[in-house]
């Protein structure tokens, strides 16, 4: 019982951000569908048009969404900065519906309303799991952890004087690391002795 307790108190932040993400993400898919058969069989527009459109409304609703609720208690890095990233890692996800929906329509050869939706499903399936991934990455940071640098993938510094015992941005890291910090520099759960 305490392992399942104690398994909670780990996971239960993000079980919390993964059901927020998941309904946002489940209303946004309604929303996108709709919207793409909307454009493709009611005003005929082609298939990847129909998909582009679709998801800059959908995204634009899902950044409002996930900004003011599934990650409102995350830092706010700038509106201009987040947005930036926001449809960035969308144009991405979009980029990957895209493919699939490509490889069924021309590839494939596949134009019935039933191809068209399933390649609609498993194109966004694949984009929302990178989505989730990427937007806590980069655009929805955790309030005690700085945005992190994408050359070197290690939190920036917020500038010389502020960094500890005076080290210059790109000198050794301080010797003691918060375990959230290590698992965004690293990708990986901090070892334990």
């Amino acid at each position: 019982m305490r392992l399942l307790l104690r398994l909670y108190e780990r996971f239960s932040e993000l079980v919390h951000e993964m059901a927020k993400f998941g309904t946002v993400g489940a209303a946004m898919f309604v929303l996108d569908w709709g919207c793409t058969n909307f454009l493709r069989y009611g005003l005929h527009l082609g298939p990847l048009t129909s998909k582009v459109i679709a998801t800059v409304i959908a995204a634009t609703c899902s950044y409002l969404l996930n900004r003011y609720w599934t990650w409102r208690h995350r830092e706010k890095s700038g509106l201009a900065r987040e947005y930036f990233l926001f449809f960035l890692l969308n144009g991405i996800g979009l980029l990957i519906a895209l493919l699939v929906i490509g490889f069924v329509e021309y590839t494939l050869k596949l134009q019935t309303a039933l191809a068209y939706n399933i390649s609609i499903v498993v194109g966004n399936g694949l984009g929302t799991l990178f989505r989730f991934w990427s937007y806590k990455k980069w655009v929805f940071l955790p309030a005690d952890m700085p945005p992190v640098d994408p050359h070197t993938g290690l939190p920036e510094a917020k500038g010389a004087a502020e960094s500890p015992a005076g080290t210059a941005r790109g000198s050794a890291a301080p010797a003691s690391v918060s375990p959230a910090a290590e698992v965004r520099a690293t990708g990986r759960q901090p070892e334990t002795s």
